[in-house]
């Protein structure tokens, strides 16, 4: 009796689910991701106070939201009550030592006004406006992907985004879900051949955290694709292709430039920026597209250096393969292009699991939605890496 009762009310809940709009089903997934990750993160800050954990990110006032906003929140919580150093802070030698100017100002400007209108503090109002702008970006994903892949396509992906290893960074104070819903929105409007309207929302994720000249490139690559076509709505499609494609590079480009100008030091967002690279690698000159062989040569020698190129090709590959036709060329164009731009400027370390994020549109791979066995392995490998990365990053390392 029990038992049949039990089948009976899944089969209900799967009757009323089914009847849900789309963006309910993703809103829906969005707020389970959160439940699970809300209490993971507050039964390991709940564990480590009471076993007296160091954590890795010291705290004076150490409470579940100064927690969770460790590290890169401590800068942009910098940035919302004191602005930017008008003078680079340096270590006896010279050296410039890591300070705001490496992080970008939309996500603290905008949590200080939440946290004005709303008389929170900047940990719990940086929470709220990640969370909010997350619960964005998972819609803005499905809307990305749902016309190219189909429905259930999309929701799987969205649901392997927000229950990813790394998904709990898109609910604290770091600005990834915003800048997240301003890439995905600007690809949809790519996708759609809305190009001028890519702009507001490209500019304001040029500003928002770096990554937006992928989006620049990949615009590029579409106007090469788009160039025999011909017509003269495919003459003012190329046009948009451009205009869009030059304000979001000098916007990609600007962010250095005002670096220079209010500290009167030339290259102090790039000295800023190389200042985090020191416990790794030392002392360096940035030469694009080397940061990866550094990396790797430095701790595994020419075995680092295969790797490199291995994954390289695999993600080539990958990208090439005839399944993801239906991703073609958009979304496929600005992967390559975001892959391209990491391998160029980052130097791999934790920190590459959460820039990772923005390729999420990969997920829509037909591969993945296909195969029932992979789908419920990537979910689930996911949501048992989540108290991993917990550990390793808050108590060990950092996000």
């Amino acid at each position: 009796m029990t038992s049949g009762g039990g089948v009976q009310r899944l089969s209900a809940l799967r009757s009323r689910l089914s009847g849900l709009p789309p963006w309910g089903l993703v809103l829906l997934i969005w707020a389970a991701s959160r439940l699970l990750t809300t209490a993971l993160l507050g039964t390991l800050f709940a564990v480590a106070t009471r076993a007296g954990w160091n954590f890795a990110s010291y705290r004076s006032d150490p409470n579940f939201f100064t927690f969770s906003g460790s590290w890169d929140s401590s800068f942009y919580r910098q940035i919302a009550l004191s602005g930017y150093p008008a003078v680079l802070p340096t270590d006896t030698a010279g050296n410039v030592e890591p300070n705001a100017w490496a992080f970008l100002p939309v996500f603290p400007w905008l949590v200080r006004v939440v946290a004005a209108l709303t008389g929170l503090e900047f940990y719990v109002a940086g929470m709220l406006v990640a969370i909010l702008f997350g619960a964005g970006a998972a819609l803005g994903l499905y809307h990305l992907l749902a016309s190219r892949v189909g429905a259930n396509s999309a929701l799987w992906a969205v649901t392997l985004f927000c229950f990813g290893p790394l998904s709990f960074i898109l609910q604290v104070a770091y600005a990834e879900s915003l800048f997240l819903f301003l890439v995905f929105t600007s690809l949809a409007m790519m996708v759609s051949r809305r190009y001028l309207l890519m702009i507001p929302f490209a500019v304001l994720a040029a500003f928002t955290r770096p990554g937006v000249l992928a989006l620049s490139l990949a615009l590029l690559i579409i106007l090469v694709l788009r160039w025999r076509e011909r017509g003269r709505s495919a003459r003012a499609e190329r046009w948009a292709i451009l205009a869009a494609g030059l304000v979001i590079a000098a916007a990609g480009l600007s962010w250095p430039l005002v670096a220079d100008a209010v500290t009167g030091v030339h290259d102090a967002y790039l000295m800023t920026e190389l200042s985090w690279w020191t416990g790794f690698v030392g002392r360096v000159e940035f030469v694009p597209l080397t940061p990866w062989f550094l990396m790797a040569g430095k701790y595994l020698g020419v075995v680092g250096i295969v790797l490199v190129l291995a994954l390289a090709s695999g993600f080539g590959w990958w990208l090439s393969r005839r399944l993801l036709h239906p991703l073609r060329p958009e979304i496929v164009a600005y992967s390559a292009s975001y892959g391209l731009y990491l391998v160029a400027v980052f130097l791999p370390q934790q920190s590459l699991f959460r820039l990772l994020l923005p390729l999420a549109p990969l997920l829509g791979d037909p591969a993945i939605s296909r195969s029932k066995a992979l789908r419920r392995s990537l979910l689930g490998a996911g949501i048992a890496l989540q108290p991993v990365a917990i550990v390793l990053l808050w108590f060990i390392g950092y996000p």
